[in-house]
């Protein structure tokens, strides 16, 4: 009953890239860990997002490999399953290549910490890795590196696009959606002019307050 819930949880945050505009036809992915099994739900490789249904979540264990379903996984899976096998916290990561947090990437530059909502969620700037290949474990190591020690959900990996983390998979998916949001911010607020900065001490606060205050507790 758990791996069929989360097969249904996949499919369902599947949905909201599309419509937060953080993928492109086929591309981006999202995938769930169950804490119990470690199994991980994954979306299948090649479909389009309205061609989703729990019952085409592909199911595999933590080496990558195939434990339900008749598609074949993400060609993301062994990256996805690199970062859960070293980042015992994370049970949900997403994939996009929203525009605004690319463009950041293709530049290999950080997105800065300028926004109190920023300072909110990323507790500062949101990093960039290095380039990896697609297909392998590459991108896993870059991701695990890049937030090793760093309190950021999100990271950008150069020439390519945003990889989030979170404590479930829907967490993971709200790193992704503020990630654009605050590229998209940054990037016009460069047209205006020049981006004023937050005082460390103050980005400290905000981190603090939303992390432990904010919200329905």
């Amino acid at each position: 009953m758990r791996l069929k819930q989360l097969r249904v949880e996949v499919c369902r945050l599947h949905a909201e890239l599309p419509k937060n505009d953080l993928v492109a036809w086929t591309s981006g992915n999202i995938s769930a860990r169950d804490p119990d099994s470690g199994l991980v739900a994954i979306k299948p490789s090649g479909l389009r997002f309205e061609e989703l249904t729990p019952a085409n979540m592909v199911v595999t264990d933590l080496a990558g490999k195939v434990v339900e379903g008749n598609l074949a996984p993400s060609s993301d899976t062994a990256s996805h399953c690199y970062i859960y096998r070293h980042m015992p916290a994370v049970n949900g990561v997403v994939h996009t290549h929203s525009r605004y947090a690319t463009a950041f990437a293709v530049i290999g530059e950080p997105i800065p910490c300028v926004t109190t909502a920023m300072a909110d969620e990323f507790g500062g700037e949101i990093p960039c890795g290095g380039f990896g290949l697609i297909g392998g474990e590459d991108i896993g190591r870059l991701v695990v590196e890049a937030l090793s020690g760093h309190r950021s959900p999100a990271v950008l990996l150069q020439n390519h696009g945003v990889f989030a983390i979170g404590a479930s998979a829907e967490a993971a998916v709200k790193a992704a959606v503020m990630t654009e949001d605050n590229a998209a911010i940054v990037w016009t607020a460069r047209q205006l002019g020049e981006m004023i900065p937050i005082a460390q001490a103050d980005i400290e606060s905000l981190y603090h307050r939303y992390q432990n205050v904010y919200g329905q507790r």
